[in-house]
């Protein structure tokens, strides 16, 4: 167990150097990203058309909040109209609140990272232990490989999200992954903790 401890440490902290390397040095988390033109102008639109912090999707059905599923479906017809017509998107908004704490997200940062990476060491000494080193990498670049899929590649289906982002994005997580499960396979080498 101490072993698979270790991995998960040593692993997300290799997770972590690399998010600050591909984001801050190399810019691979920042691409597609672009600030808006005339920023004061919508953040002035903004505050006085959001009454609350959310993620939005625009356009709207213009149903108001909780439409059942048959009002949201016959208002389809329409909705499809207005988003061929319209300009649309996902807005996460939040109204001011006070100063960013950098410290405390970094912090989150890395318990993400040693959790993502304890999961994966769990996922190597249950499916790959005992196996060769690149078998026990391998574990770890295919659970990579998933998580980047999920929450990257869903976005781009359904919200549009630029490609350049996507890829950018996804490189990151995967080459993150790569680099943990060389850590996370150099500890979780063979039956490190009886099975139950």
């Amino acid at each position: 167990m101490k072993r698979i401890v270790l991995a998960a440490i040593l692993g997300g902290l290799t997770l972590f150097v690399w998010m600050y390397v591909a984001h801050d040095l190399l810019g691979l988390g920042e691409m597609g990203v672009r600030e808006i033109p005339n920023e004061a102008v919508a953040l002035t639109a903004m505050r006085g058309a959001i009454p609350e912090a959310g993620f939005y999707l625009f356009p709207g059905f213009g149903l108001g909040p909780k439409p059942t599923s048959a009002q949201r479906n016959a208002a389809m017809p329409e909705y499809m109209k207005k988003y061929e017509q319209s300009p649309h998107g996902v807005l996460v908004y939040h109204p001011p609140s006070g100063p960013f704490h950098f410290s405390a997200a970094l912090g989150r940062e890395f318990a993400l990272n040693v959790l993502q990476a304890l999961l994966s060491a769990w996922l190597v000494w249950w499916a790959a232990s005992g196996r060769n080193y690149s078998a026990r990498v391998g574990v770890v670049t295919v659970a990579g490989v998933l998580a980047a899929i999920s929450s990257n590649v869903e976005d781009w289906i359904w919200y549009d999200f630029p490609g350049n982002y996507i890829a950018g994005y996804m490189t990151t997580q995967i080459v993150g992954f790569v680099l943990a499960g060389f850590v996370i396979a150099a500890f979780v080498k063979s039956e490190t903790v009886a099975r139950s």
